[in-house]
């Protein structure tokens, strides 16, 4: 999924060891547009981030995974962003691919040479 908002708030990063080795990941609030804008926390983990996109007021567009867990019969949901782009950088501005299109069944070149009358004369207007 994505996401496109502008940067209001970069939370501090955190960070602890686990059973697979250090970990550290960055919490950081967007405000998308529109008549209802809506503030998304959105969480990038490891090395993935480049901190010169988390500056306040920068238009981002985020590509992110949303994954909900239970614990003691309460559900929490996170957003685990992969990707962070500056909005309006040269790859959204790039023309969008064409959609995918199945090919056309193949078409006969001459439709009016399966259905021609011969030259003797036959009036059988069918082609069998």
């Amino acid at each position: 999924m994505e996401i496109k908002g502008r940067l209001i708030h970069v939370l501090a990063v955190q960070s602890g060891e686990g059973k697979n080795g250090p970990w550290k990941k960055q919490d950081f609030v967007i405000e998308t547009d529109g008549q209802y804008p809506k503030k998304v926390c959105l969480t990038i983990w490891g090395d993935k981030f480049n901190e010169t996109f988390l500056t306040i007021g920068n238009e981002l567009l985020v590509s992110f995974d949303a994954e909900s867990r239970e614990y003691n019969g309460r559900w929490f949901t996170d957003l685990k962003a992969w990707k962070i782009e500056l909005a309006g950088s040269g790859e959204e501005s790039a023309p969008a691919p064409a959609p995918y299109r199945a090919a056309a069944p193949a078409q006969p070149t001459s439709v009016a040479s399966e259905f021609a009358v011969s030259a003797e004369g036959d009036k059988d207007d069918l082609p069998f």
